[in-house]
């Protein structure tokens, strides 16, 4: 397993900061799509670099099969998804990995609004 630089941690720790942000004044219970709005908004405040509903396409055997869509690519080098659900499941995890392996990076945050303390709701997923 190749660890994440530092730069990449610190991205990493600004998202969190953020995503805090919005946990803290927004708290539980919003659509996945509000939480992303107001995280597009705090990344702004912070200066953050991102794209937002990056499509990313798909090959099977380097062949073109599809496009996935990330939530967030944070400076080019994170991927961020986000989800507002009772509890994140096997199949959250293995998405994000797969969005690690299709963009070639090599950190993802998967995070999850709907709980009462945001940290109980954060996966670092790091592609070994």
């Amino acid at each position: 397993m190749r660890e994440p630089t530092e730069s990449l941690n610190k991205i990493s720790y600004d998202v969190i900061g953020a995503a805090i942000e919005v946990h803290r004044i927004l708290g539980p219970g919003f659509l996945e799509s509000i939480y992303e709005e107001a995280l597009t908004f705090e990344f702004n405040l912070r200066g953050l670099q991102y794209q937002r509903q990056l499509e990313v396409g798909l090959t099977y055997k380097n062949h073109p099969v599809g496009q996935g869509r990330l939530d967030f690519m944070i400076g080019d080098e994170l991927v961020l998804e986000i989800k507002a659900v009772d509890k994140l499941a096997p199949i959250h995890e293995s998405q994000v990995l797969s969005y690690l392996k299709s963009t070639h990076r090599s950190l993802g945050l998967l995070i999850n609004f709907n709980v009462s303390v945001l940290k109980d709701g954060i996966k670092r997923i790091v592609l070994s």
